[in-house]
């Protein structure tokens, strides 16, 4: 049973544009995310989805259009702006360090330190070891030991360790990319257990997908580009076979619910 989410926004993207020389990947779209909120991302290959995120996330500045957080005007020049935004996105190689175990992967660039002598510090591994364990607990990740090297870990596991991380440090809004390609069965499911139990904790969550069935089990809404636009901005309602053909629609110009002329 899917919630109805606050009416504040959280995160507001207005008219934003992008082009990489002649290409215009992004043609002046508009995305709001509200608290508590799981908004799907969907389209074809090349519309804009990525580019979108990584505008929010930081990797890329926009060309034209601005971003407000909680209502104020906000400047996300790289990704560390976004992190101290509360912006964090988990990516789909899931950008993690295979050598290293759970806890030191959850803790990667922001390690805590014990002692510090100069420029030489000495890592609180038992702290960090202790607030992995707490974090999975909470995100009812079933991984046997935080000190195991994620080399060893499952595909789904993988993508827990990624997602908790990007959780770790209070964000508010977590962008995943393409959480379930390439899991199994039942590692998608964890990885959706894990999105919901994410949701009822107050997160608010934007998940790009090319799995519809995906985007029906967890999402509130759904925003649909093409071509770099948005043609698409609904609430995930009906069966899935209803929603299957409503999102097809969008994506092969079928259906398109904004003219040219409210995104020019």
């Amino acid at each position: 049973m899917k919630t109805t989410a606050d009416t504040t926004p959280i995160v507001e993207m207005r008219n934003i544009k992008k082009n990489f020389g002649a290409v215009q990947a992004l043609r002046g779209v508009d995305l709001a995310l509200h608290a508590n909120e799981v908004i799907g991302l969907m389209g074809d290959n090349a519309a804009g989805k990525s580019t979108l995120m990584k505008v929010l996330s930081g990797a890329y500045i926009p060309d034209g259009g601005e971003i407000l957080i909680d209502g104020k005007k906000a400047h996300v020049n790289n990704p560390m702006d976004a992190r101290r935004m509360g912006i964090e996105m988990v990516y789909q190689d899931y950008a993690l360090a295979n050598n290293l175990d759970v806890a030191a992967n959850v803790f990667l660039g922001r390690e805590a330190v014990r002692v510090k002598l100069g420029p030489i510090g000495v890592m609180d591994n038992r702290h960090m070891e202790q607030e992995t364990k707490h974090l999975l607990n909470r995100l009812k990740i079933d991984i046997s030991s935080v000190r195991l090297k994620v080399e060893r870990l499952s595909g789904g596991q993988r993508q827990a360790v990624a997602i908790a991380r990007a959780t770790a440090f209070n964000a508010k809004v977590i962008i995943m990319d393409e959480p379930t390609a390439a899991l199994s069965v039942a590692a998608i499911d964890k990885v959706l257990d894990l999105v919901r139990e994410l949701k009822s904790q107050g997160s608010s969550i934007i998940i790009i997908s090319h799995r519809l069935e995906d985007i029906y089990q967890v999402s509130d809404r759904m925003i649909v580009l093409r071509h770099g636009r948005k043609v698409s901005d609904t609430p995930v309602v009906g069966d899935i076979h209803e929603f299957r053909e409503q999102v097809v629609a969008y994506m092969v110009g079928a259906r398109d619910d904004f003219s040219e002329e409210e995104v020019a």
